[in-house]
C-alpha cells in the first residue's frame, strides 16, 4: 500500500461530496492507496453516506467514534488504522487534484522525503504563495519558507512518524496542526515541495462554517500558540533560525490581525481581549524576532508592545484605505506570447524624498527607528494568472523598474513600478500549458509591508484596447477580454465563455474570398503556427456542410482556408471553428450565396436581397408583364 488518506469527518453535509469524488477518482491505481474516513460523531447524514461509499469501494473504510471535539484524535485514529507507506491528511470539505497522490508519492520517493508538501489553491481561503513559486526537492526551514505552510494537508512517511513518535495533540483545542507540522519540519531528514501541479484545494464553505473560520477564543488560542513556540525552542538553538521561525507566528497570528479591516471588524470588547493576549505572547520574543519584519509590520508590533491600542486603531483606519492601483499600458500578442506593460502604485501612500513613509501616527517611543523607511529599493511586483473555477494560480515572468513620481505635495513622491510581463499559454502552468477555462489576471505589489493584489484592465490606455485580440495558440483559442462590469483582464481558453463570437463579428464580406473551389476567410486573430480548423455552411437548416480547414498566420491576422465540394444553389450561413480543438463553430453573420450556374458571392447575413442568379429570370418576367399591360 503506497498511500493512506486519512480524513477526519464532522457534519460536512454536502461539502463532503467533492472530497469523496476527488479521492475515489485518483490516477493512482485503487489497489495502491486506501481511504480512511474517521467520523467524529457526526449528527447529519454523513455517516450513512460514508458507509454506503465503503460498500461500493474496496479501498474505502469508515471508522465511527464518539465526538472528540477537534481533528487531532480522528487523525491519530486514522494513522493507527491504516498501513500505507505514506499518510496523506485531507479535510472533509477540501479536495485533491486528480493526480495528487500519484505525483506526491513519486516525488517523495524520488527525493527520499519524510514530508511532501503539494501545491495548494485557496478557494476563498488563504494559502502560501512564495513557497510554491518553484519546485523544492530538498527543502528545509533553513532554505525555504516552509514555516508559511502549517496546515496538516501534507503527505508524511509512516516510518518517520513512528520512529520519532509524532502524533497530533487531541481534545478541543486550536493549532494542533501547527504543533504537528512544525515538529515534522524540524525533525525530517528531507522535505520535498511539489509546485508544478495543484495537489490540494483548500475550500471555504459557502456558509463559512469550516472549523478554521470559527471565532477564536483568545486565551485558549494563544495558549495553544505557545505550544508551537515550545516545539521550536526544543529543536532549535537561540539565534537567527529560531527568530525567523518565531517571526511567522508574530507576523501571521498577531501583527496581521491588528491591521486594517481585520482589526476594525472586531467589536471593542473582543478587540481589547485579543490585544491583551497578543501582547502577553510577544513577551516571549526577543528583539531579533520583530527586527526581521517589514517596516509597517514593525510599527504594528511596536505599538502592541507599547500598549498603544488607540494608535493601532488610527493606523488600521488609514491602512484600510491603502490599495494598489494598476494601469495597463500595452497588451499585444507576439509569437504566441501575450505581452503586457503596466504600472502599479499604492493609492494613499506617499514618501518623503529620502524614502521615509508618511504615517498618520507618531512612531516616537517605539522600539524601531524614528523614521519608517518604505524600502522602495526592495519593492517588487508579481503577475499571476488564477483559474476562476479552481483558484489554481501560477506566477508569470515579470521585469520592472522603480520610479519616484512627484506627488501633489512637492516634498513627497509616489512610489511606482513600471513593469513588463508575458503570459505564454503553452508554458504558463509551471512549464506546462494552462488548462481550458477562465483565467483571471492579478498583480501583487510588495512595498514596505504591504503585499496586496489587484486586477488589471479597469484602468488602461488605448494601446491595450488596440492590441487585444483573439489568439489561436498551440491549436486552442485564447481570448483576452474585459470582464463585465469591472473591465478587468481575463483569458478565455478554448471558448469557455460566449465572447469569442464578438471578436469575430467584425469580419466583413470582402474578407471572405472564393477562388475555384477554395474558400478563404481572413480573420482578426493571432496565430502562432499553422493549425487546423473547420468551416460550416448551413442553408435554411436543411442542408449543412462542414469541412476541414487550415488556419495559417498571415500579416495582420490569420487566414482559414478550406476546399469546398459543389454546393446546391442557395444562401449559406458561414461559421468557423478555430484550432485543433474547438467547440461549436462560431457564426460570422455572413452568407455565401451560390447561384444556379455556380456563381458565388458573399454578403452580410442580414442582407436579404435576392441572389444574383435570379436577376435574369426576374427581368424576363418583368418584360412579359410590361408587354401584357401594353
Amino acid at each position: 500500500m503506497k498511500v493512506s488518506v486519512v480524513i477526519p469527518v464532522y457534519n460536512p453535509g454536502p461539502y463532503v461530496e467533492d472530497c469523496i469524488n476527488s479521492l475515489v477518482n485518483q490516477s493512482l491505481p485503487a489497489d495502491e492507496y486506501e481511504i480512511c474516513f474517521v467520523d467524529d460523531g457526526s449528527t447529519d447524514e454523513t455517516p450513512a453516506r460514508l458507509d454506503k461509499l465503503a460498500g461500493e469501494h474496496a479501498n474505502v473504510t469508515v471508522i465511527h467514534q464518539e465526538p472528540s471535539g477537534w481533528s487531532g484524535r480522528p487523525r491519530n485514529v486514522g494513522i493507527e488504522a491504516t498501513t500505507g507507506e505514506y499518510i496523506m491528511f485531507v479535510d472533509n470539505d477540501d479536495y485533491l487534484g486528480s493526480e495528487a497522490l500519484e505525483r506526491m508519492y513519486a516525488y517523495g520517493v524520488a527525493h527520499r522525503a519524510d514530508v511532501i508538501v503539494g501545491k495548494m489553491a485557496g478557494k476563498g481561503r488563504p494559502v502560501p504563495l512564495e513557497l510554491f513559486r518553484e519546485n523544492r526537492p530538498n527543502a528545509s526551514v533553513r532554505n525555504a519558507p516552509l514555516i508559511d505552510s502549517l496546515t496538516p494537508h501534507k503527505m508524511v512517511r509512516r516510518e518517520f512518524l513512528n520512529r520519532i513518535g509524532l502524533r497530533f495533540r487531541e481534545g478541543r483545542r486550536r493549532l494542533e496542526d501547527h504543533v504537528f507540522v512544525a515538529e515534522a519540519y524540524l525533525r525530517a531528514e528531507n522535505v520535498a515541495v511539489l509546485s508544478d501541479y495543484v495537489c490540494y484545494y483548500h475550500v471555504k464553505r459557502d456558509d463559512a462554517s469550516n472549523a478554521g473560520f470559527r471565532p477564536i477564543e483568545p486565551v485558549g488560542y494563544f495558549g495553544n500558540l505557545r505550544e508551537a513556540l515550545d516545539v521550536v525552542e526544543k529543536y532549535t538553538e537561540p539565534g537567527p533560525l529560531r527568530d525567523g521561525l518565531f517571526r511567522r507566528w508574530l507576523r501571521n497570528e498577531i501583527v496581521e490581525r491588528l491591521r486594517g479591516r481585520r482589526l476594525l471588524a472586531m467589536d471593542q470588547e473582543y478587540r481589547q481581549e485579543m490585544f491583551r493576549e497578543m501582547r502577553a505572547v510577544t513577551e516571549r520574543f526577543g528583539p531579533g524576532v520583530a527586527a526581521g519584519l517589514s517596516p509597517m509590520q514593525r510599527v504594528v508590533a511596536g505599538l502592541l508592545t507599547e500598549g498603544r491600542l488607540t494608535d493601532l486603531e488610527k493606523l488600521a483606519a488609514w491602512e484600510s484605505t491603502v490599495t494598489p492601483s494598476g494601469d495597463l499600458r500595452k497588451l499585444v500578442w507576439k509569437d504566441g506570447v501575450l505581452q503586457l506593460a503596466f504600472t502599479v502604485e499604492y493609492t494613499g501612500v506617499t514618501a518623503l524624498r529620502d524614502g521615509t513613509l508618511q504615517l498618520p501616527i507618531s512612531t516616537s517611543q517605539l522600539p524601531i527607528p524614528e523614521s519608517v523607511p518604505a524600502r522602495f529599493e526592495a519593492s517588487k511586483v508579481d503577475l499571476v494568472i488564477r483559474e476562476r473555477a479552481t483558484a489554481a494560480e501560477f506566477y508569470q515572468p515579470v521585469t520592472f523598474d522603480r520610479e519616484q513620481v512627484p506627488a501633489a505635495d512637492p516634498a513627497t513622491v509616489r512610489l511606482r513600478l513600471r513593469a513588463a510581463a508575458s503570459i505564454s499559454p503553452g508554458t504558463a502552468n509551471a512549464g506546462a500549458r494552462i488548462g481550458d477555462g477562465i483565467w483571471d489576471v492579478y498583480i501583487r505589489y510588495a512595498l514596505g509591508g504591504w503585499n496586496k493584489e489587484t486586477r488589471l484592465g479597469a484602468l488602461r490606455g488605448p494601446d491595450a484596447d488596440a492590441g487585444r485580440r483573439l489568439g489561436v495558440i498551440g491549436g486552442r483559442t485564447v481570448l483576452p477580454y474585459w470582464t463585465d462590469p469591472h473591465q478587468n483582464l481575463s483569458l478565455d481558453v478554448r471558448e469557455s465563455t460566449n465572447r469569442l463570437r464578438y471578436d469575430l463579428l467584425p469580419v466583413r464580406p470582402e474578407q471572405v474570398t472564393v477562388s475555384g473551389n477554395r474558400l478563404a476567410v481572413s480573420l482578426p486573430v493571432h496565430v502562432d503556427a499553422v493549425t487546423t480548423g473547420r468551416i460550416r455552411l448551413t442553408r435554411a437548416k436543411t442542408h449543412e456542410v462542414e469541412v476541414d480547414a487550415v488556419l495559417r498566420p498571415a500579416p495582420g491576422g490569420g487566414v482559414l482556408e478550406a476546399t469546398l465540394t459543389r454546393l446546391p444553389a442557395g444562401r449559406y450561413r458561414i461559421a468557423v471553428g478555430l484550432g485543433a480543438v474547438h467547440r461549436t463553430p462560431t457564426d460570422l453573420r455572413l452568407a455565401l450565396v451560390v447561384g444556379e450556374r455556380g456563381a458565388v458571392a458573399v454578403r452580410s447575413a442580414e442582407d436579404t436581397s435576392r441572389p444574383a442568379r435570379h436577376v435574369p429570370v426576374v427581368r424576363r418576367v418583368l418584360r412579359t408583364i410590361r408587354g401584357a399591360l401594353r
